[in-house]
């Protein structure tokens, strides 16, 4: 059996190194700065978040760098160590929606959604180098914008980084880049959590109307350790594509069934289930006044995943890690049957996780491939890593690699 791969983190001044090297190396000068953007995962509040939900991410130690220098004409250049020689270009003139494509769209997409706004922001040349796995459901796509957006910031003085609500105009600007200019569909959980998480804390994200940036986001203690416990992310390296209208197709269903609810998302009716004293009839009582049942699936698993967000962080705060994982669990089981977003690869890699001793695991992100994360105990991730890319080798998947995780820093300036 081959030895299950582990992606380890670069630490920023190895991130910087690099990036630096591959901006020097591809446009001959030094650059303004360095920055860093993190990846995340989600511990709990899946496909919530456009439905005016709760979720609870963390931002991993796995980031992306970004190397940039302005430049006085609206001409952009980029570059990432995945090619190097591949410098893709743009003109931030005349840009218009879904006027860039691949890769490039992510960064080009955070400027001309800036200017787009309204902000004095010209064109730039960027370097990128990045340890979060591409299509493994950690948001590399947010890591690099929101490291663009934090970059662009520091190098156009434009004074929004330095606040949590000043950030709030950087995680829009991000947003509108994945869903305007990449065409990939994203509700905002991905970038407030690379943009807003704090080291040893989840961050509980409230995605409700109106609310200011004080009112969206509770910082929340996570430190697996005083447990005992470690969190397992694997990434199955199932394929993982949210452009492919699976999400979109989500969203839609989701916002027709609050229309035909008489609310304006699924988070109003979410409130007024688990208000009740027997939130299980209540729900009952919502899903009958809707006639197709793939809508009433897609609604019980929105309306219980908002739930398990705060009995999730009820259960931690009170050292009651059996319901975490039990939490765990409900919420992967949802997504599998209610919401129908997992893939056999996720599905086999949780059956492992938990035959092998984790407390609680599930899929995280959007589905359809990606990853998983479980709840084990401490020193018990890479045995059970294994365990699932030995089952991965009998099936003839891909094989898996592991991440060591914890709750790191948000975006930051790195030199």
């Amino acid at each position: 059996m081959t030895q299950v791969d582990i992606v380890n983190a670069m630490s920023d001044a190895e991130g910087a190194a690099k990036v630096t090297a591959l901006f020097e190396r591809t446009y001959g000068t030094k650059p303004a700065g360095v920055w860093a953007a993190p990846g995340r995962v989600n511990l709990i509040g899946e496909h919530t978040d456009y439905n005016g939900g709760l979720c609870l991410p963390i931002a991993l130690p796995h980031r992306t760098y970004i190397a940039l220098s302005p430049r006085t004409d609206t001409q952009v250049r980029v570059v990432s160590d995945i090619n190097e020689n591949d410098v893709q270009t743009a003109d931030l003139n005349g840009l218009e929606a879904g006027g860039i494509d691949g890769w490039a769209a992510y960064p080009v997409g955070v400027a001309w959604a800036l200017r787009e706004a309204g902000h004095d922001v010209q064109g730039f040349d960027a370097a990128f180098s990045t340890c979060v796995p591409f299509g493994s459901g950690l948001s590399s796509s947010a890591a690099m914008t929101c490291s663009t957006a934090l970059a662009l910031d520091g190098a156009y003085d434009l004074g929004f980084g330095a606040t949590d609500a000043g950030r709030i105009t950087l995680i829009n600007a991000a947003i509108t880049s994945e869903n305007d200019m990449a065409g990939a569909s994203t509700g905002g959980l991905d970038q407030s959590a690379s943009m807003r998480c704090t080291p040893d804390h989840a961050i509980r994200l409230d995605f409700r109307p109106g609310l200011t940036a004080e009112e969206s986001a509770q910082q929340e203690a996570f430190d697996l350790s005083n447990h005992g416990l470690e969190l397992l992310v694997l990434d199955t390296r199932a394929p993982h594509q949210l452009n492919d209208g699976q999400y979109a197709q989500r969203r839609a269903t989701c916002e027709e069934a609050a229309e035909l609810l008489g609310a304006d998302n699924l988070r109003e009716v979410a409130d007024l289930v688990n208000a009740q004293a027997d939130p299980a009839t209540a729900l009952e009582g919502v899903l009958e006044r809707l006639d197709d049942d793939t809508m009433r699936k897609r609604v019980r698993h929105v309306i219980t995943e908002i739930g398990r967000v705060d009995d999730f962080i009820e259960a931690f705060a009170e050292g009651d890690m059996q319901t975490a994982g039990d939490l765990f669990n409900a919420s992967h089981d949802s997504l599998r049957d209610d919401y129908e977003v997992t893939v056999p690869e996720l599905d086999i890699a949780v059956d492992v996780a938990r035959d092998e001793g984790a407390l609680g695991a599930r899929m995280t992100g959007g589905g359809f491939g990606g990853s998983i994360i479980a709840l084990v105990n401490q020193g018990e991730s890479q045995r059970i890593a294994q365990c699932i890319a030995d089952e991965f080798e009998r099936r003839g998947f891909n094989a898996p690699r592991a991440l060591p995780a914890y709750a790191a820093q948000s975006a930051h300036r790195v030199q």
